[in-house]
């Protein structure tokens, strides 16, 4: 062995301390944020059946995908909408595990969201009045049997 094998050794233990201890110094990282709106605001907001918050509200997700997610607001009719959140070109494999862990600053990948709900028409009401009284005689039917 040739006296040059533990100074080699020695030079990639360093580098390899030091790449480490640079990633240890927290290190950017990417940071994935949605946000919904809608018009009006104040609707309640359901993700992937999850209460959330009222509108506007952003939220913090780890996996990119379809979500869904649903606004809720009397007066209006209820909407449900698909949410793609699409990967960023850096977060694709094997470049994400250099995003996530080697950047010096933290990326924020931001995804908005804007929903218009409709006025619920007069005739809706009157049909979930009719529905809510049916169902409530059906009840009552089924108590005193």
């Amino acid at each position: 062995m040739s006296n040059r094998t533990p100074n080699r050794f020695r030079r990639r233990a360093i580098a390899v301390t030091a790449l480490l201890g640079f990633c240890a110094l927290g290190t950017g990282c990417v940071h994935r944020r949605m946000t919904v709106e809608s018009n009006p605001a104040g609707a309640l907001v359901v993700v992937d059946g999850e209460e959330v918050g009222l509108t506007p509200v952003s939220l913090d997700f780890t996996y990119y995908g379809t979500r869904d997610v649903t606004l809720i607001k009397d007066g209006y009719q209820t909407k449900t909408v698909a949410a793609k959140l699409r990967t960023p070109w850096y977060q694709v494999p094997p470049l994400d595990f250099i995003s996530d862990n080697f950047l010096p600053y933290q990326v924020t990948n931001r995804h908005r969201f804007r929903v218009d709900l409709q006025p619920r028409h007069p005739a809706d009401a009157n049909h979930d009045d009719l529905l809510n009284r049916g169902n409530s005689f059906r009840t009552r039917a089924l108590v005193s049997d």
